[in-house]
């Protein structure tokens, strides 16, 4: 017996088969029927138990483990009826359950070399290297499936966000329109083609590209619906079509399931979005900071929880939001593998100090004192719009920590409203502008070197110096540089993508010329020029 991808499965039940073959293609479709292996919950089959106990951790909530730990408890006491296959996949899941997302990814990229037909740990294994920020894993895992499942339309959709993600935005739109021209409803390349189109600032192209294919979005999982409107309302924000932003929020991303984590963060990065633009979104966020409350001890991932915290400061609950803040700091200092420690207390902490600053209003005090800003070309953050708040605009330093480091988020444009100002949190905590202000400087864990995360390699897949000075005891002097951050991030991704790809994209010699001729000239001693221009300003686009 075979799932419908045929990979051989091993059942005590045959009927489960029907319920198995739900789960596998409605993950890699992104669709709500995934949900149906629950009805075999009964077979004690080992994949039948793991697919169960992964539906549970993609709860992304602190019971998710609890609620997954009987269904994999019962894998394993299974696992020697099982294939090899199967006792891998279920191996990865109880790594999942267990919290080592290392040894879960390492078992998903072996999984994909020896099984490359087993897409639902395909896409799973991307799922978590997302998280961790190695985009060239992600591409890596893809590949490897490429030559024995290439007439699968979701697998090119898989391509096409790891291309994505790796700044390869030619190779993304291929990827995206094959798995479109395979299945017109395949909404994860649909989703890959509105980063790419809002990247290189194809907005009217985008929107209306996303209309047209709207319609195929159903029985979708309520993320895949509600991040797709997501992404149209940011196509619509980019034109200040304000109204139909909120339209879409109260009809689209907001109200699906309100008791997930992904709708509820799809709704705190909108609503901080339309207040970055001058809309205002009235009580919308009480709404939201009703469901985010149960939340304040879930750390599961840095990026959600930095959106909760931001989405409970914005509503009032001040109190809520400050537990949460003392509670992330009390989980990092806990965090003992390398990787999770660095994202947890060198980004998560200075992050949320700086997000609660800014909610209590100080963030109003650094954009009066004159900011000036140096934006690279290409350099996408919240938007035109982060002019009118420094705050916004130092947070799109750390932007660069966030997608090269944690990456804890289900969009590169979340990135950069997570990365929520760590810069900001420094420099308030040392007091820019006061005598004697001293210099705060922000590193991603890479270093000049550009190490990877690929290959169990600890680090960041980019790097980036964040530079503050208060220049003669004056706040109106405070000056901040973003440095380096497109040739920085071109550097460490062509190095892992020779590895990945080879013989594709510019030679890392070239890269590392550019890299290296950009960072000494912005990091010469000498005044910046200021991000006065008009609010639609191009400089965040290609």
């Amino acid at each position: 017996m075979t799932d419908s991808l045929g990979n051989p499965i091993t059942l005590h039940d045959a009927t489960s088969a029907a319920a198995l073959n739900d789960f596998v293609e409605g993950f890699i479709a992104c669709e709500a029927r995934a949900v149906n292996v629950l009805n075999a919950a009964a077979d004690t089959s080992p994949i039948v138990q793991a697919s169960c106990a992964a539906l549970h951790m993609f709860a992304e909530s602190a019971d998710a483990p609890r609620n997954a730990r009987p269904f994999i408890d019962q894998a394993l006491a299974h696992a020697a009826e099982a294939s090899e296959r199967e006792q891998r996949f279920v191996a990865a899941i109880a790594a999942w359950v267990q919290g080592d997302l290392p040894r879960a990814i390492a078992l998903h990229e072996e999984q994909a070399r020896l099984h490359p037909r087993d897409l639902a740990s395909l896409k799973l294994g991307q799922y978590h290297l997302f998280n961790r920020g190695d985009s060239p894993g992600m591409l890596r895992l893809a590949l490897q499936a490429l030559p024995a499942a290439a007439e699968v339309p979701y697998l090119h959709g898989m391509l096409a966000f790891g291309w994505e993600q790796c700044h390869r935005l030619q190779e993304a739109e291929s990827a995206a329109r094959h798995a479109i021209t395979l299945c017109r409803k395949e909404p994860w390349a649909h989703h890959a083609l509105a980063h790419v189109m809002l990247t290189q600032g194809r907005i009217r192209e985008g929107t209306d590209f996303m209309a047209s294919v709207s319609e195929a979005w159903t029985g979708l999982n309520s993320f895949m619906v509600t991040h797709n409107w997501w992404h149209q309302a940011l196509f619509l924000l980019e034109q200040d079509r304000h109204a139909e932003v909120l339209a879409l929020y109260d009809s689209q991303v907001w109200g699906v399931v309100k008791e997930y984590t992904q709708d509820q963060i799809n709704a705190v990065s909108l609503l901080a979005r339309l207040e970055l633009a001058g809309v205002d979104v009235a009580d919308r966020w009480t709404d939201v900071a009703d469901h985010l409350a149960p939340r304040l001890a879930d750390h599961v991932l840095p990026f959600l929880d930095l959106q909760y915290l931001y989405g409970l400061a914005r509503a009032g609950r001040m109190e809520a939001a400050r537990t949460l803040h003392n509670n992330i700091a009390a989980h990092a200092a806990t965090r003992t593998e390398a990787h999770e420690r660095m994202v947890w207390q060198q980004v998560c902490v200075p992050a949320a100090h700086g997000l609660l600053a800014r909610a209590q209003g100080l963030a109003r005090q650094l954009q009066a004192a004159g900011v000036g800003i140096e934006h690279e070309p290409g350099v996408h953050d919240l938007g035109h719009q982060a002019q009118l708040h420094a705050a916004a605009v130092l947070g799109h330093a750390e932007e660069l920590l966030q997608r090269g480091v944690v990456q804890a988020a289900h969009a590169p444009e979340e990135a950069e409203l997570v990365a929520a100002e760590a810069a900001l949190g420094a420099v308030l905590a040392r007091g820019v502008g006061a005598p004697g202000g001293g210099q705060v400087v922000g590193r991603a864990a890479a270093g000049a070197g550009a190490r990877g995360v690929h290959g169990g390699k600890e680090g960041g897949a980019l790097y980036a110096v964040l530079r503050a000075r208060a220049l003669d005891g004056q706040r109106r002097h405070a000056q901040v540089a973003v440095v380096g951050q497109r040739e920085g991030h071109h550097l460490a991704q062509a190095r892992l993508l020779h590895e990945v790809a080879p013989g594709q994209g510019p030679g890392l010699g070239h890269v590392q010329r550019g890299f290296v001729r950009r960072v000494r000239r912005l990091c010469g001693n000498r005044r910046l020029r200021g991000a006065h221009g008009g609010r639609h300003s191009n400089v965040f686009h290609t």
